[in-house]
């Protein structure tokens, strides 16, 4: 492939910055990922904001049917990703449970600060035997860091059970993206995180199954922020 020399590079800026995620830094790179999105925009709908999410869970695992295990909590399918890109555009925190869904939010966008709960709440762990996720999202509920943010969990069950109760607690995040993977309480815990979500009114992002995983959490929260980059261009209206 050969590239043009007089293309403006502004334009090819703003092409970078939209496939920034799927990692497209170059025009290579960039033609691949707008070549998969296209298919994808094939195998789904493409006329909500919801099914901007059900896109982006069919690109983050490569299986067309994946956009019918998505789930959405919230008075529509679009709310919680109106209250995403919202958040996004508010800067408010992005949470994440491991490293390795902090590792994939993307840092062209947004100017949300991004943590990790994992690595803290050892003395609670060590204290009660809760797991290190667990106790780490329990201690940073308890200094407010969830009020209104966006609380990311793409690995652990534990961390989304904990998530559930500091919601009965009172703690109330912008929006929740929770897909824990695993054969042992994944589906269970994204079910009850889905009860709660409905009975507080939390918007969230899950899905049933046993999959999910942490390039798929990543994977929806950078579509959040990439709706509220078109919120910002003035392409979508929330």
């Amino acid at each position: 492939m050969t590239t043009n020399p007089e293309r403006d590079a502004s334009d090819t800026d703003d092409e970078f910055e939209e496939y920034a995620d799927l990692g497209a830094t170059t025009s290579d790179a960039m033609e691949i990922a707008e070549t998969s999105m296209d298919r994808v925009r094939e195998l789904v709908p493409d006329e909500t904001l919801a099914d901007r999410i059900r896109q982006k869970s069919v690109h983050a695992t490569g299986d067309p049917e994946f956009q019918h295990l998505v789930r959405f909590s919230g008075e529509d399918e679009d709310e919680p990703v109106r209250s995403g890109a919202q958040a996004v555009l508010d800067e408010r925190p992005i949470v994440t449970d491991i490293t390795m869904v902090k590792s994939g939010i993307t840092g062209r966008g947004h100017d949300c600060p991004v943590r990790k709960a994992i690595g803290n709440g050892a003395e609670l762990a060590a204290e009660t035997g809760v797991t290190r996720t667990a106790a780490s999202v329990l201690e940073l509920d308890s200094e407010g860091v969830y009020d209104r943010a966006i609380a990311v969990v793409g690995n652990a069950p534990t961390a989304a059970l904990a998530l559930a109760d500091c919601i009965e607690q009172g703690t109330r995040p912008a929006v929740v993206v929770a897909t824990p993977v695993g054969f042992v309480k994944a589906a269970e815990s994204r079910a009850r995180l889905r009860d709660v979500a409905d009975e507080y009114g939390v918007p969230a992002i899950t899905n049933v199954g046993r999959r999910g995983g942490s390039g798929l959490a990543a994977g929806l929260t950078n579509e959040l922020v990439h709706v509220a980059s078109d919120v910002r261009e003035g392409d979508v209206e929330l």
